[in-house]
């Protein structure tokens, strides 16, 4: 049995060694063979300063780690500096939370992203000159009561809100009397919610109106620059490039290279920002559906396709160390005191290793492996290689103690009867006690299957392009939010419904016959007229 346990362990840390290693020395070749391309960090869900799209017309930019592509004002604005320095530009697709962390960290080289130099940011990055200036409004329906604001106190009951983590939402406090809502993750978001009508309106610059009024004409924005006492100060009101504190050397490049970028090139390229952005739906006369399909229809499947290598492969792995756990926390204590004491520090780590797993949430794991490792450890893992690490620890933390009750839970006179014929712990375990056990779970193991199915969702904070991530992308881009939902939604449940009746399947096959006799015998189970034994009438 011990020798078992150190086989699965030993394939365990190898599997996660040869994919971590291969994924540090890849980048580490990668960047060997040539000029190490210009790492660039966005939402790629913002237009027009920036969006997502499946082609690479008009001049977008490859996304790292899909195969999708990021255009908008803020790609050719880092086109542009990628061409002077003489550096390929890639995007890295990340939330608007994530991109702070993923650039002190070092995945990314620069922030383009619409990100204002606020106080705070600038104790955390250093900020480039501007390459933007805005102006800031309250987006509302056009036939809405604040639509006709002139003040700051005209705004008295209006339920307003901004993006989560930006100055927008800090302006609602000089609005008198307005309600201030939870901060919102995305613009799209916001455009959703004033769309349904759980919003009276929404602040943001200038150019967000422009971009949302070429899809939806019935809003209009209320200027709040123009309002007596609104106040803001300078660098609340440009938009420039994040840099990595101490990396002087990019930031002077970055700084040299938008001097020469004159006010009329800048116009000339948001303009056909805002021209080329993503639009609403496709042809009058196509079904929602199928235009959603036939545009996305590859994104969707490339999320369903990543949300199931997480769910599989994180569900596998957890259960090998969930079986690994359980086994050792089911030790009988030995009498020597030097074993005992041994076995105790174990169970207390792995116990540690249970209760935080279990007692935190995998959003907060992921934000803390993926850019905690590379800040402390300077280790760049591939986003798709922590995922799979984040999606099999935390499976392992609550199956240890499925498997562990599930051993618990067999009858002890099995142990004693298999004692008593001379059986090892080792075999007891191995050949009565984890066949029972294992099949006793296999329900709580589908279920935690299907729960990670639906969790990878929360793996979008480290960007990884599961069905969640992309439908919100999707979205956005297509501004069609009820119908795009609806679809991931519809999938999500064909997948869990799949799943369930799949395993369901596996456990009817294991219970084996149920027409059975333990104590029958050849006689009681042949057929009589086989035997010469019927009964004669």
């Amino acid at each position: 049995m011990k020798s078992k346990i150190r086989w699965f362990g030993a394939l365990l840390a190898l599997i996660l060694s040869l994919v971590i290693g291969f994924s540090f020395n890849s980048n580490q070749t990668e960047a060997a063979k040539k000029e190490a391309p210009l790492k660039i960090g966005m939402e790629a869900n913002y237009p027009p300063y920036n969006w997502t799209q499946t082609t690479d017309a008009n001049g977008a930019v490859p996304i790292d780690g899909s195969k999708q592509y990021a255009n908008g004002y803020d790609v050719q604005i880092a086109k542009i500096i990628g061409k002077k320095l003489h550096r390929k530009v890639v995007v890295e697709k990340t939330e608007w939370d994530g991109l702070l962390p993923a650039l002190t960290s070092g995945k990314i080289d620069l922030i383009i992203a619409g990100m204002s130099p606020t106080a705070e940011r600038r104790k955390a990055i250093n900020f480039s000159e501007p390459y933007r200036k805005s102006t800031f409004v309250v987006i509302t329906n056009k036939d809405g009561k604040f639509a006709q604001a002139k003040g700051l106190n005209d705004f008295k009951g209006a339920k307003l809100t901004a993006q989560q983590g930006t100055l927008h939402y800090d302006l609602i406090k000089q609005l008198h009397g307005a309600k201030r809502e939870p901060a919102m993750r995305s613009f799209s978001a916001m455009r959703q919610s004033l769309q349904s009508g759980t919003i009276d309106g929404y602040v943001a610059e200038d150019i967000e109106y422009q971009s949302y009024k070429t899809v939806n004409p019935n809003i209009v924005a209320v200027n709040l620059n123009k309002m007596q006492g609104f106040k803001v100060d300078h660098d609340d009101s440009i938009t420039s490039i994040g840099v990595k504190k101490g990396n002087t050397e990019l930031l002077d490049q970055v700084n040299s290279i938008l001097k020469g970028i004159s006010n009329k090139k800048r116009d000339q390229l948001m303009a056909q920002a805002v021209k080329e952005q993503p639009q609403a739906g496709g042809s009058k006369k196509e079904n929602w559906f199928m235009s959603i399909m036939r545009r996305y229809g590859s994104m969707i499947l490339g999320g369903v396709g990543m949300t199931l290598l997480l769910a599989l492969v994180g569900t596998i792995v957890g259960f090998f160390i969930g079986l690994l756990v359980g086994i050792v926390r089911t030790i009988p204590t030995p009498k020597s005191a030097g074993k005992k004491w041994g076995l105790k520090i174990v169970d207390w780590i792995l116990a540690v290793y249970i209760e935080v797993f279990r007692g935190t949430p995998m959003m907060v794991q992921a934000a803390v492996i993926y850019y905690g490792i590379a800040q402390l450890w300077h280790l760049n893992l591939n986003r798709t290689v922590a995922a799979l690490v984040i999606v099999s620890i935390n499976t392992g933390a609550y199956l240890a103690e499925v498997i562990r009750g599930g051993i618990n839970a067999t009858p002890k006179g099995q142990f004693e009867a298999a004692s008593a014929i001379g059986m090892t712990h080792s075999q007891q375990m191995w050949h009565i006690i984890l066949p029972q056990a294992i099949r006793n779970c296999l329900p709580s193991i589908t279920n935690e299957f299907i729960v990670n199915i639906k969790d990878t969702s929360v793996l979008s904070i480290i960007s990884v392009s599961e069905l969640f991530f992309v439908g919100t992308t999707v979205a956005s881009q297509t501004f069609q939010f009820f119908q795009t939902y609806f679809i991931i939604s519809m999938i999500y449940l064909i997948l869990t419904f799949s799943i369930t009746r799949i395993f369901n399947f596996i456990e009817k096959k294991l219970e084996g016959p149920k027409n059975y006799n333990l104590m029958a015998n050849q006689l009681q189970v042949e057929d009589p007229k086989e035997t010469g034994f019927e009964h004669e009438q």
